[in-house]
């Protein structure tokens, strides 16, 4: 059965967008909870009206209101970025064990040199590795937590999370030598 004939589109002049929504067909209501459905924008705007982030009943409805997302949006990515630093630093002190494995490498002429391997590991059910998890179980959902926020295409929140990684990798990371994080669930 095509439904594509309820479909209307709402405009509000001060959100800066349109919402496409449902109308009442089918016995004059809805199919939800009271209020009408409506279809995610898929290109980047500016408005603070009838904003949801994350869940279905926060909404930003006002200037204030997106000033107040766009300061908690910064700080969680702000913290984001810390996460992953403090990981690095606790996986570091956590190292219990240590071994020294020697191999031999065919080198130049003919010669057999001896190259030796530092190997670092810890205990599967010890203090550290669970706290190791515990963080990755957290960091994991920041991190799609700031994916969603981004995928709500608002402009302002966009520039939050953006301007958040970026304050925090700033704050963080400047001691930090590069390397090529392989475990990066965000970028």
């Amino acid at each position: 059965m095509d439904h594509s004939h309820h479909m209307e589109t709402t405009s509000d002049p001060r959100a800066g967008h349109q919402h496409p929504t449902t109308s009442g067909g089918h016995g004059g209501g809805d199919h939800g909870g009271g209020c009408g459905m409506h279809m995610m924008p898929m290109t980047f705007y500016f408005g603070y009206e009838n904003v949801e982030v994350l869940f279905t009943g926060l909404v930003i409805n006002s200037a204030g209101e997106m000033a107040g997302a766009f300061v908690a949006v910064f700080l969680l990515a702000l913290l984001y970025e810390g996460l992953k630093i403090s990981r690095e630093a606790l996986l570091r002190r956590s190292h219990v064990s240590i071994r020294y494995n020697s191999m031999p490498v065919p080198g130049p002429n003919g010669t057999i040199l001896m190259e030796t391997h530092k190997t670092v590991g810890q205990r599967m059910l010890s203090l550290p590795h669970l706290m190791q998890t515990l963080l990755h179980i957290i960091q994991v959902v920041v991190s799609y937590f700031l994916m969603l926020i981004f995928m709500s295409y608002n402009a302002y929140l966009c520039i939050a999370v953006a301007a958040g990684a970026g304050t925090g990798y700033f704050l963080f990371s400047w001691k930090k030598a590069v390397v090529v994080d392989i475990t990066e669930h965000c970028h």
